[in-house]
C-alpha cells in the first residue's frame, strides 16, 4: 500500500461527524476485500484515503461504482425502496449489515436482477441460482457470499474445500466482541464458519487478530474493550449496535440455511466484491 497522505485537521472532522456519509461507509466494507485485488478499482491506496478523509466526494463515489459485484445490489435495494441514491446510507448499510429494507425488496425484482447479471455466464445452471432467490434469498453481502459466489460449491471437494472455506469466512462480514486493543491490532472473539462435509455453520467462538489501522491511520475511530465490531477479511469495518449484531447474525443465518437445505452448493462465476 502506498504511504497515506492524511492531514490530522481532515482525521479530527472526520472523527466528529455524528454519522458517516454513505460512500464512506461503503468504503469501510469493501475496502479489504479491494485491497486483496478481488474488487473495484486498481488504487485500493486511493481507495484508503477516500474513506480515511471521511467526505461524501465525488471521487470516492465514482470508485464505488466500480464494485461490479456490490454496486447492483445497492442500484437494487435503492430502487425498491424509493431512494435515489445506491449510496445513500440506508441503502449501504442494508447490504453490508441487514435491515427491514431488505424485505421490501420482491423476490421478483430480485430474481430479474439475478437474471439480467448472470444468465448468460451460469446458462443451464442459472435454476441453482433461482433456488436461493425463491428459497428467501434478499440483497444481502451474505447472499452474494453463500449463495452466488463460486465458494460454497467448492466445499464438497475435499482437496478444495479447506481454502473455499476460509474464503467464506473472510468474505462474509461477521461480527466480533473487541476483548484487546494492541495498537493498530484488535484482538476480538467471533464465531467462524464450519464445514462437516454436509452444513455451513456459524461454529463456537474463537478469538482472532484484526487491524484498525495502519500506523495509526484508519477510517474508524479506534475501537475499545467491550465493543461489538464488524469485520471484513482482516479488518475492522465499523462498531456495531446490538440491533444491528441482531440484524447481521439473523441474515447471515438466513442464507446459510438456504444453502444447507437446498443441498445445492452454487457454482456460479460471479464477480467477487
Amino acid at each position: 500500500m502506498r504511504e497515506l497522505a492524511i492531514t490530522q485537521s481532515v482525521t479530527s472532522a472526520a472523527a466528529r461527524r455524528p454519522a458517516v456519509p454513505g460512500p464512506v461507509l461503503f468504503a469501510r466494507y469493501a475496502f479489504p476485500p479491494n485491497s486483496h485485488g478481488f474488487c473495484g478499482p486498481a488504487d485500493h491506496g486511493g481507495f484508503f484515503e477516500y474513506g480515511v478523509a471521511g467526505a461524501d466526494h465525488a471521487g470516492l463515489r465514482a470508485m464505488a461504482q466500480q464494485f461490479a459485484g456490490a454496486w447492483p445490489y445497492l442500484q437494487l435495494i435503492a430502487g425498491a425502496t424509493g431512494l435515489s441514491d445506491p449510496l445513500d446510507r440506508r441503502v449501504v448499510e442494508a447490504y453490508w449489515i441487514g435491515s427491514p429494507r431488505l424485505d421490501q425488496v420482491g423476490t421478483r425484482s430480485v430474481g430479474d436482477s439475478m437474471e439480467d447479471r448472470f444468465r448468460v455466464m451460469t446458462g443451464a445452471r442459472f435454476g441453482s441460482l433461482a433456488e436461493g432467490v425463491l428459497a428467501g434469498g434478499v440483497p444481502h453481502h451474505s447472499f452474494a457470499v453463500f449463495c452466488i459466489y463460486p465458494y460454497t460449491g467448492l466445499l464438497t471437494d475435499r482437496r478444495k474445500a479447506p481454502h473455499a472455506l476460509t474464503v467464506l469466512d473472510r468474505c462474509r462480514i461477521r461480527w466480533g466482541r473487541v476483548l484487546a486493543v494492541q495498537g493498530d491490532q484488535v484482538v476480538v472473539q467471533s464465531r467462524p464458519l464450519t464445514w462437516d462435509g454436509r452444513d455451513l455453520q456459524l461454529g463456537p467462538g474463537a478469538t482472532e487478530t484484526v487491524v484498525q489501522s495502519v500506523e495509526g491511520v484508519g477510517m474508524v475511530r479506534p475501537v475499545e474493550p467491550g465493543d461489538w465490531v464488524s469485520l471484513h477479511w482482516e479488518w475492522v469495518c465499523d462498531r456495531l449496535t446490538d440491533r444491528q449484531v441482531g440484524r447481521l447474525r439473523r441474515y447471515t443465518e438466513r442464507h446459510l440455511a438456504i444453502v444447507n437445505d437446498r443441498q445445492t452448493r452454487s457454482a456460479v462465476p460471479a464477480l467477487l466484491g
